[in-house]
């Protein structure tokens, strides 16, 4: 499950994360694996609904896949709107329909769709594998603090590991 992987989020983007061309490189290893091996892949695409957003809007280069990890004939593609992968799309009945029993996620941001869809994949009964090093996030504020992106990473794989998903880095997944 590939979410979010977006240009909006790289150099240039309207919402830039931290360390996105390191996470997407491990994403894309991980993608030609899975195609290698021909395993089914699944990429999830954010397109903003809200009038009020600055990034993701519709018709833009910012809301397309980035090439690092871009659909080819037999991936599928499913279209969100909020941070769950799940939330009014048709994921789960699509990830039943094909028998998926098992996930392994990367994606952006972490601390906002990867979380949320972790934790969704994890109450619908999926035995969810996050790879750490293939999921970037951003620089958060809270009450005139800045907490870095290395930080936020850290604090929501702590947070996800072991309750909702097992956390690897993307050589532990390439070797599984």
């Amino acid at each position: 499950l590939i979410v979010d992987i977006q240009n909006d989020y790289f150099a240039g983007g309207r919402m830039e994360l931290v360390g996105s061309d390191a996470a997407a490189s491990n994403a894309a290893a991980l993608l030609a694996e899975f195609r290698r091996k021909g395993q089914q892949v699944f990429n999830i695409q954010h397109v903003s609904k809200s009038p009020t957003a600055s990034f993701f809007l519709p018709g833009t280069h910012g809301v397309e896949i980035h090439s690092s990890v871009a659909p080819v004939a037999g991936d599928t593609v499913v279209v969100k709107h909020f941070p769950n992968s799940f939330r009014e799309t048709g994921l789960l009945e699509l990830l039943r329909s094909v028998d998926v029993t098992e996930l392994i996620v990367v994606g952006m941001m972490t601390h906002m769709c990867i979380d949320t869809t972790v934790r969704a994949a994890n109450d619908h009964g999926f035995k969810v594998t996050l790879v750490a090093d293939a999921c970037a996030t951003r620089d958060l504020e809270f009450n005139g603090a800045t907490v870095s992106a290395a930080d936020v990473q850290t604090s929501y794989l702590a947070a996800i590991d072991g309750s909702f998903a097992t956390v690897i880095s993307t050589a532990e997944a390439l070797a599984l």
